[in-house]
């Protein structure tokens, strides 16, 4: 047992509860005004079952999912499955058709899937890397993921979505696709999207694209959350306001600040010294995840280290752009920080996979 805990990698271990324990504190912060700490609370609980699932992880030998093609399959299919039924069941939340509702808590098997889909296509581009240059292979795995994403769009819900599609390409360029069906790529990528303007995206889905560019036309509707985000952020300084003490987030200006907005919340209370602190960290996860994949030697690990780096990159940049006014809202949390049972559990999940390949 002493052996095995000496293998993990504690800086991962360590920089991740920095992260949620930084989380945490703008949560307990952000309550005070309305002295509802259950959200506090729950993510406390959220993080020891993540630590839990991390450690016991962390047990198993990562090839079982490696060699496992039947397992992987059929994960991929609950998955499938959940997000069928969010369609069905699910209740409408600020219009979208995104969450289950479990008592006080709200499952999201989008997350799940962005991990499973992970997994997937390092399983199958594990043995398959000398042929990555086929059409064929290209077009399977962008099966797997177009069912999915089609799911998620049906929500609706376009920053998952457009997650999902990022994660794909991410992938097919860590596994060593040609330049040329890279620009393929993109451009059917370019062509969809103005399709998708035209005739798939709803208007407030357009207000959102449209209303970061200048906010200020609908200061009062959709152009509030970010004016006030970058009010909020202004107001920090270096040091900050103090805990509890952010006139944005304490009365109830800034929007969200718990889950989208969580950056402005604590850039505002304690200024540009934590935001510094924060990046470090990330960099630091980021750098221990890579250097995980690389080490083991093998395409599986490789493409696995790289999905999640993708993760956490694009959502820390679309985040922090949301909160700056440099991106539209839609909707994906800052990694670690941010409120959210599902998306902490699953992280943390991933983290077990990362923990078991470093040591085994």
């Amino acid at each position: 047992m002493i052996s095995h805990f000496r293998k993990l990698d504690w800086i991962v271990i360590v920089a991740s509860v920095l992260l949620v324990g930084i989380g945490l504190l703008s949560l307990y912060s952000s309550s005070v005004g309305s002295a509802d700490f259950g959200n506090f609370q729950k993510q406390i609980a959220f993080m020891g079952i993540g630590l839990l699932l991390m450690f016991g992880l962390s047990f198993f030998d990562y090839r079982l999912l490696r060699n496992n093609s039947y397992l992987l399959v059929s994960l991929y299919f609950v998955g499938v499955a959940a997000l069928v039924g969010l369609l069905l069941f699910a209740p409408t939340i600020r219009g979208i058709q995104g969450w289950y509702r479990i008592g006080g808590i709200s499952v999201d098997p989008i997350v799940y899937m962005k991990l499973v889909l992970i997994l997937i296509i390092a399983k199958y581009f594990a043995y398959r890397h000398v042929e990555v240059f086929r059409i064929r292979h290209i077009f399977l795995t962008g099966v797997y993921f177009a069912i999915p994403t089609f799911l998620i769009l049906r929500q609706p819900d376009l920053g998952s979505a457009l997650l999902l599609v990022i994660l794909w390409v991410t992938l097919l360029l860590t596994a060593g696709i040609k330049m040329k069906h890279f620009i393929g790529i993109l451009g059917l990528g370019i062509l969809i999207f103005a399709l998708g303007w035209g005739y798939g995206l709803q208007e407030y889905q357009k207000d959102r694209i449209v209303s970061f560019l200048k906010p200020e036309f609908d200061p009062l509707g959709i152009g509030w959350s970010q004016l006030q985000s970058k009010i909020a952020i202004g107001n920090g300084g270096l040091l900050g306001q103090g805990f509890g003490s952010g006139s944005q987030t304490q009365y109830g200006f800034l929007s969200e600040p718990q889950t989208d907005f969580i950056f402005a919340a604590l850039a505002e209370e304690f200024g540009f010294v934590m935001i510094l602190l924060i990046f470090v960290l990330l960099l630091i996860l980021l750098w221990r995840i890579l250097k995980i994949g690389r080490d083991a030697g093998n395409n599986f690990t490789r493409l696995f280290a790289a999905g999640i780096a993708t993760i956490f990159i694009a959502h820390t940049f679309v985040n922090v752009g949301m909160n700056l006014g440099l991106l539209p809202i839609i909707g994906l949390p800052l990694p670690l920080v941010s409120y959210g049972g599902s998306s902490l559990i699953l992280t943390y999940i991933g983290f077990g996979i990362l923990q078991s390949i470093k040591s085994h």
